[in-house]
């Protein structure tokens, strides 16, 4: 290959390898030349065929690990959406069951209430039943003292206005009376 002197800088046209022997003193061209066989020696060897391998390797890593990170996000959300519909559901039988449990206790109020009431009307009506038997056995009592005194007030009064005779007449009477209606 050539280079014309204008491109290295001096008023000759050189070869590559001429020009590169002209380059003694300067440090920079010998790291230069240094890293182009060290790349040459890269490529020859097939490093940058490995190097690409493994890039591609993690760069396929990388998509799977995204992709099972997408996939359990998904799975997340809907557990998340199950969850919140269980929830959901468990609130709404909460309240069907507080609800249930309100209207059983209003019905065994009425109920209790109904049965206190009854209850109220029998004993009420029993003491009732009992004063109106104590009234009847007062009743009773009184009629049966009252005959008593008016017998005994009759028997007196008899006694004192009857003789023994009429007395005795009376007695007989009473006792056919008594006699017939036996018979």
């Amino acid at each position: 290959m050539m280079i014309r002197a204008e491109d290295a800088g001096h008023g000759e046209e050189q070869t590559l390898l001429e020009w590169l022997a002209a380059q003694p003193g300067d440090p920079s061209f010998y790291a230069f030349l240094a890293l182009l066989i060290f790349f040459g020696l890269l490529l020859h060897m097939g490093v940058h065929r490995t190097i690409a391998k493994t890039l591609d390797d993690r760069a396929e890593g990388i998509s799977n690990e995204l992709d099972e990170a997408k996939r359990l996000r998904e799975d997340a959300a809907e557990m998340l959406a199950s969850y919140q519909r269980k929830q959901r559901e468990a609130e709404a039988e909460a309240e069907a069951i507080i609800a249930q449990a309100k209207t059983e206790a209003k019905s065994l109020k009425a109920e209790a209430r109904k049965e206190m009431t009854e209850r109220l009307e029998r004993r009420t009506a029993m003491a009732e039943q009992r004063i109106a038997q104590a009234e009847a056995q007062a009743a009773a009592d009184v009629k049966a003292a009252a005959a008593e005194l008016a017998a005994q007030a009759a028997e007196e009064i008899l006694k004192t206005q009857l003789k023994k005779s009429d007395l005795n007449k009376l007695v007989d009477a009473d006792i056919k009376t008594v006699g017939q209606r036996l018979n």
